[in-house]
């Protein structure tokens, strides 16, 4: 992934798809280490049914995390390696 810099707010909304083309879902929100800033993960709202197949962590709320390693671009969408989240 490239080293530019993008906003919260602008991640927020945005379709996640697998590099093949999958719905996953939408970004809800992200988490990040706080002194850093680094982004660990994104929340994902309203998951689609492929995301059942996947082993995806799930927060206490039951919403499903998507690892900051699994993605590949952030552009009009967010793009995931499927293979880094089986």
């Amino acid at each position: 992934m490239n080293n530019e810099k993008n906003h919260f707010s602008s991640l927020l909304g945005k379709m996640i798809v697998t590099k093949e083309g999958k719905r996953l879902g939408f970004v809800r929100d992200i988490t990040f280490e706080t002194v850093s800033g680094e982004l660990i993960s994104l929340i994902v709202k309203e998951p689609t049914i492929y995301t059942k197949n996947l082993n995806l962590e799930r927060i206490k709320t039951n919403d499903l995390l998507i690892p900051y390693s699994a993605i590949i671009a952030i552009g009009d969408f967010v793009i995931v390696s499927e293979e880094d989240l089986v």
